[in-house]
């Protein structure tokens, strides 16, 4: 059955707009952006057919171009359009983070990290640096590794730092391996570049670790 044959009150779009976008399950906000479905299938049986194919939403909007057209119904056009949802999305907690005090945005800064680094398959070292009142000045991947370790210079990073007249820092890396407890030297790490930054009077603010869903703070387990 087409969704403009459901009742009203049960159609995605029709709710969205009378109860908010936090009201619909993943495949129903998966319809609302596909807009219609395939033959025989409508289309939040279509999403939650990409949900089914790809395991989550990460998985989802990680997929190549390939793996996404393997979907009945979906090809160049609608992975286009869902690589343009991703980087607005990306762009507007941007333009929050340069606006406002990323200290007093931590959601904003986990959500920008995750649509930032979950689905890299590799692993990357990011730097946010930030200025006296701790707005975003500009994130930079400085460092990029395989799926299990990277080499990160303290030394890029403070030059880094200096080069934008940072104040202040946040880390973040990706644990392309889905988890995200922190390695030792992942802990190692942080201190080592805690101690190289402060000598030059910037501050390390946390060092995010992102793993698809999950992300972990140094500083809120008191570890930064």
């Amino acid at each position: 059955m087409a969704i403009t044959d459901w009742p009203e009150d049960q159609r995605p779009r029709e709710r969205l707009v009378k109860h908010g976008a936090h009201s619909l399950s993943d495949a129903e906000l998966l319809a609302v952006f596909l807009r219609v479905g395939v033959s025989g299938k409508s289309a939040v049986d279509l999403g939650r057919d990409m949900i089914a194919r790809f395991g989550s939403l990460n998985g989802l909007f990680s997929a190549s171009l390939a793996d996404f057209s393997t979907i009945h119904g979906l090809g160049t056009a609608k992975y286009a359009q869902l690589q343009a949802v991703m980087e607005l999305a990306r762009r507007s907690i941007t333009e929050e983070l340069k606006t406002g005090e990323a200290l007093c945005s931590p959601q904003a800064v986990k959500q920008y990290l995750q649509l930032l680094l979950a689905r890299r398959h590799y692993e990357s070292f990011v730097v946010l640096f930030l200025d006296v009142k701790n707005r975003l000045i500009i994130a930079e991947e400085l460092f990029r590794g395989t799926l299990t370790q990277t080499s990160v210079y303290p030394r890029e990073v403070v030059k880094a730092a200096l080069a934008h007249n940072a104040a202040a820092v946040i880390l973040a890396h990706n644990h392309p391996s889905g988890t995200p407890e922190p390695s030792h030297a992942d802990r190692a790490l942080t201190q080592a570049l805690k101690q190289a930054l402060a000598l030059v009077d910037v501050r390390l603010l946390d060092h995010f670790v992102v793993a698809g869903r999950h992300v972990y703070s140094f500083a809120e387990h008191g570890e930064a």
